[in-house]
């Protein structure tokens, strides 16, 4: 299975190496090519780079894909549907993705809304050195810890109804509220059993700052 980081435009302080490909997203190009890494596909309008670092980028990048400013998609969603196309059983991680913007950050984690990408959403994750977010569709799963990281939380999008076993904090129907997050949980041995009827649920797994 095809590794895949894509480095978007926000808070790169915390990132990976050992992946398959590297994709720049906008700035997060210059970013790889500063880093010395490779920048196998660069994809974006590139509103952010002046045309000198634009013209590092063109000459550097495997594969170049520009796109309009004014467009429906982010550049993110518009890399993540490039990559999918090319990779369709990739892992995606994508870094850069949480902590900037707020409004760029909602739009990042609530990426398996977009209609061609929620099909992918149980491949797609995004890491900062605080959050793991992950996704699951409807059905029935089971979740296993991430080492470093202490709480996990479930917000679920849609109407489904969350059940969780063998969780700190079961959820089931005996004790089912509802809520849009169900924040602060922990794994108890071995993982927890999650099932949802309908829509995705994001999974974050965190931890606090030290």
């Amino acid at each position: 299975m095809t590794k895949v980081a894509l480095f978007a435009g926000g808070d790169l302080s915390y990132f990976t190496r050992q992946f398959d490909v590297f994709v720049g997203v906008d700035r997060g190009s210059l970013f790889l090519l500063e880093q010395g890494l490779a920048l196998d596909w660069a994809i974006g309008d590139f509103d952010s780079v002046s045309s000198e670092e634009f013209a590092r980028i063109e000459a550097s990048a495997g594969h170049l894909i520009t796109a309009p400013r004014h467009k429906d998609d982010t550049d993110t969603e518009l890399a993540l549907i490039k990559i999918f196309q090319a990779f369709p059983k990739a892992e995606v991680t994508i870094f850069g993705a949480l902590g900037g913007r707020l409004d760029h950050t909602l739009t990042n984690i609530f990426l398996p809304s977009h209609p061609e990408l929620s099909a992918y959403a149980h491949q797609i994750c995004l890491v900062d050195d605080l959050n793991q977010v992950t996704y699951r569709l409807a059905g029935q799963h089971e979740l296993y810890p991430e080492a470093n990281f202490d709480y996990v939380s479930f917000l679920v999008e849609g109407s489904g109804i969350l059940q969780l076993e063998n969780a700190k904090y079961p959820l089931n129907e005996a004790n089912f509220f509802e809520r849009k997050i169900y924040t602060s949980n922990e794994f108890l041995t071995g993982p927890i059993k999650l099932s949802l009827t309908d829509g995705y649920v994001i999974i974050i797994q965190t931890k606090d700052r030290s």
